[in-house]
């Protein structure tokens, strides 16, 4: 019956391992799917983004084209291409021209834009205020016709953008490069509660070498670059080409805000670039959802199927085998049972032996000649019930790792309630487990024996930290006892010294040093992440399972 049960345990422990392979890869697998719909859907989205645009930017050169031969000093020159805009079906918010008026002509534009019927016929500048054309000595950029024509875009004609501080240095930087150019990003005229961008086209009419003026449209940028579906797997928002540190979102209602940006340290961020208006434009793509919760939610799944087919399997193989064994004691099925319980003693006498010859070295270091009795004695017991709790602790794991955090808070580590504790929840490997297990005792037994700068106990910390990822990931512990000094604490003996110095850092394959410091005394162990969460213990009992379907096939 023993046998049967380290059999069923066995296979019970192949079931689990495999079970949490499998709810791993699938866990992988479904954050690699997720991520790849989400490039995908980012990939699809970003093309439509940049049809849209190349769709506006078309819509402009096209109406340029037909402002190359009509007069453009007038207040409706706008008017005969009303069905050329409005065919396209152009979500722009205000479409205008903007002609480049020398000073001579400055009183005729303003009858013709009295003409035309606007509100305000006067030149103006782009505060709105009244300019004296008679003093005008330079060409101005006139507004001169808006499409749509409403109550809220026929006071805009009549001012003047060569002083705007986004809109001057736009037209002349597109009267000088001779294309449609886009602003940055500003607060639209006819709509001040939306963010938007200007698109200017400059106008070359047939025969001339100068700039006649500027067609321009402007988006609001919500539907234009940031609209975004219902159920979408992605948040959405545009870097602001002014400041990178900031973003322009819009939320459902199509309303934008200007942000700064935020990105957690593990967060997946897509980028995209989009041309418009002869500039690069960011847009920045956030999962919507993490992708790690589906994952985790799948994977929990499919290891609870594989924990309950592992338990079926126990239970199924459990009751043949003892039915084959009760009915028939065959040599065949002893030889098989012998075969199994061969391979687990060999990994139990590996094990033990490990940790007598760990005990060995303690009663050999402490019990040195010319060691006080008493002093020797209490520090074996200590060491001893230190090995005793983490062998303890390794068991009730089955082996498979310790939690750091559970070694310093153990009932063998002296005074363990006055150990500040930090660091992550990492699991160490049983062999780190035991050089750790031993090496925390040594510091807290002289910690708790030493006198205080103060007249108090020490006040110890015990930090540690992961530094990199993957297989350049650092262990870094810092063990730091304050209000004490060289003079009042007791020395490390000859066996901590070795421990400290030699052992655990050799065992773990990393580096230490202990020093003090004005008001504490230090110890710092640094190793690699590979050797402090150790896979050696799980290989072998992996190899031990191996020969499981071997032997239960010749029985």
């Amino acid at each position: 019956m023993f046998r049967l049960g380290i059999l069923i345990g066995l296979i019970a422990l192949i079931g689990v391992t495999l079970s949490g392979l499998v709810a791993y890869r699938v866990y992988n697998q479904d954050i690699s799917l997720d991520d790849a719909a989400l490039e995908r859907a980012v990939d699809i989205h970003a093309r439509l983004v940049q049809d849209r645009l190349s769709e506006r930017e078309l819509l402009t050169r096209i109406i340029s084209e037909l402002m190359r031969k009509p007069a453009l000093l007038r207040g409706n020159v706008l008017e005969p291409l009303r069905s050329s805009i409005y065919a396209f079906k152009t979500d722009f918010v205000v479409a205008g021209w903007v002609a480049r008026i020398p000073p001579s002509d400055l009183l005729d534009a303003q009858k013709q834009l009295a003409a035309a019927g606007f509100t305000r016929p006067e030149i103006r500048d782009s505060e709105d205020q009244q300019l004296d054309v008679r003093s005008i000595n330079q060409p101005l950029d006139v507004l001169m016709d808006v499409e749509p024509r409403n109550s809220q875009t026929l006071i805009y004609p009549g001012r003047t953008f060569n002083q705007h501080p986004v809109l001057g240095p736009l037209l002349a930087r597109a009267a000088l490069e001779r294309k449609p150019l886009s602003s940055d990003p500003l607060p639209l005229a006819g709509d001040r509660q939306s963010i938007g961008v200007v698109l200017v086209a400059p106008i070359v009419q047939d025969g001339a070498t100068t700039v006649a003026g500027f067609l321009t449209f402007s988006y609001r940028l919500a539907p234009l670059v940031l609209a975004n579906e219902d159920g979408s797997p992605f948040r959405l928002a545009l870097q602001d080409p002014q400041d990178s540190a900031r973003q322009i979102v819009a939320d459902s209602r199509e309303q934008t805000t200007i942000e700064p940006v935020r990105i957690a340290a593990d967060a997946q961020v897509l980028t995209r670039v989009v041309q418009f208006g002869g500039r690069q434009w960011v847009l920045r793509y956030y999962p919507g959802s993490d992708p790690r919760i589906h994952a985790g939610q799948v994977a929990a799944i499919i290891a609870v199927i594989g924990l309950a087919l592992t338990s079926i399997v126990c239970g199924l193989f459990g009751y043949v085998v003892y039915n084959n064994v009760r009915l028939s004691r065959e040599i065949e099925v002893r030889i098989g049972f012998e075969n199994r319980l061969t391979a687990v003693i060999g990994e139990l006498n590996h094990r033990v032996k490990n940790i007598l010859a760990v005990i060995q070295s303690i009663v050999t270091r402490t019990l040195r000649h010319g060691a006080d009795i008493d002093t020797a004695r209490e520090l074996l017991i200590g060491r001893i019930h230190a090995m005793s709790n983490v062998v303890s602790l390794l068991s009730d794991s089955q082996w498979q790792g310790v939690k750091l955090r559970g070694l310093l808070e153990s009932r063998a580590i002296p005074h363990a309630e006055r150990i500040a504790i930090d660091g992550p929840d990492i699991s160490v490997s049983p062999r780190a487990a035991q050089s750790l297990s031993l090496l925390f005792f040594e510091l807290a037994s002289h910690a708790d024996e030493g006198l205080s700068l103060v007249g108090k106990h020490p006040n110890i910390s015990a930090h540690w930290q992961v530094r990199g990822e993957g297989k350049a990931a650092i262990f870094d512990f810092r063990w730091e006892e304050f209000n004490t000094s060289e003079a009042t604490r007791r020395p490390d003996s000859d066996f901590g010294i070795i421990l400290l110095d030699r052992v655990a850092p050799e065992a773990l394959g990393g580096t230490a040093r202990r020093y003090f410091s004005d008001v504490s005394y230090v110890y710092e162990l640094t190793a690699p992440m590979e050797t402090v969460v150790d896979q050696a213990e799980l290989d072998r009992t992996d190899r031990i399972a191996t020969s499981l379907p071997q032997t239960s096939h010749r029985k």
